[in-house]
């Protein structure tokens, strides 16, 4: 009987965090949150809290990694709850840091937030947009991926921007793109908002800044359903057309979110170089980025193959940077 138990429990486990992520499928009481919490000797910052058969469980960061991770209360005490009281105890964290950067770009129209080089890196940060299409997944990124780097690096980070209404009707592909987790795709999931918004009115009124749009609701109902779909929110987010205004991001930054904007959007023309924030979109909708970006391995190949050229996570040389 014992030994049934534990392969029971075993099993769980492993349906739970298959794909190296427990699924929240019927998370209540989603809101936002401003915390330092303490787990053991280390400190995390709350940034969401909701309830899962009503057992209370915080999405954290941790201030120097930038990693975010579901905890549930019994493992965590609060130490601070005070908006002023947390913030200055964030003082010279990576994360405070990044804030800093942020409101550098802040009054930009399009491409605010984490927009420059990392120069310390041989390689580029990739980002992959998913904006709500009909089409299906551009797999060809992912496997053209895969074959340049096998035998190479076992690890392959990158970013996935994805919205609500791509998840909502690309469950298969979604499913597809958790899989790469075992074949050494580590992917940073990006909130890209729940509904990507997106009309023919010019910048200044359209995507984020389209009338009545409700930000609360982008940013918060596409968490919840990237944690409904088995998928951590990171701490990064991706503005739909890279469009905001001060008001936008001052928000995003009160979510304890950080806008990431991009160098080199391969479709627009802008070259990668080393350290780049790279952006293409994999919805099916930007065959010519997609081409780009294939053509970018084959030109680095030999550098791939000598270990010259690499995939870096975004969290990666935000530690050194000026702020």
């Amino acid at each position: 009987m014992m030994k049934q138990l534990i392969f029971v429990c075993l099993f769980l486990v492993c349906v739970l965090f298959s794909y190296g992520q427990a699924s929240f499928a019927n998370l209540e009481n989603y809101r936002t949150e401003w915390l330092i919490l303490r787990e053991n000797n280390k400190s995390l910052v709350g940034i969401r809290s909701f309830t899962k058969n009503a057992v209370k469980y915080y999405l954290t960061v941790d201030p120097t990694t930038l990693q975010t991770r579901v905890v549930g209360d019994r493992s965590v005490s609060v130490l601070y709850k005070d908006a002023a009281q947390v913030t200055k105890s964030l003082s010279g964290s990576v994360y405070e840091s990044c804030f800093s950067l942020v409101r550098k770009t802040e009054n930009n129209l399009q491409d605010a937030g984490l927009n420059f080089r990392l120069p310390k890196e041989a390689g580029i940060n990739l980002t992959i947009d998913l904006c709500p299409s009909h089409k299906p997944l551009d797999k060809a990124i992912f496997e053209d991926l895969l074959v340049a780097f096998k035998g190479i690096d076992s690890t392959l980070p990158l970013a996935v921007s994805v919205s609500g209404k791509w998840m909502l009707n690309h469950a298969a592909d979604l499913k597809w793109l958790k899989s790469l987790d075992t074949k050494g795709v580590k992917i940073t999931w990006i909130n890209h908002t729940y509904d990507h918004v997106f009309n023919n009115n010019p910048l200044t009124s359209n995507f984020l800044l389209s009338k009545n749009t409700n930000l609360n609701y982008e940013v918060l109902e596409n968490e919840k359903l990237m944690l409904k779909n088995g998928l951590m929110p990171s701490v990064f987010f991706r503005c739909p057309g890279l469009v905001s205004d001060r008001n936008i991001i001052e928000r995003l930054l009160s979510y304890g979110l950080i806008a990431v904007g991009s160098d080199a959007w391969l479709a627009k023309g802008q070259q990668a170089k080393n350290g780049s924030i790279v952006l293409i979109h994999g919805n099916g909708n930007e065959e010519l980025g997609v081409q780009d970006f294939i053509q970018l391995l084959r030109t680095e190949s030999q550098s791939i193959k000598t270990k010259h050229w690499t995939l870096y996570s975004l969290s990666e040389g935000l530690d050194e940077e000026p702020h």
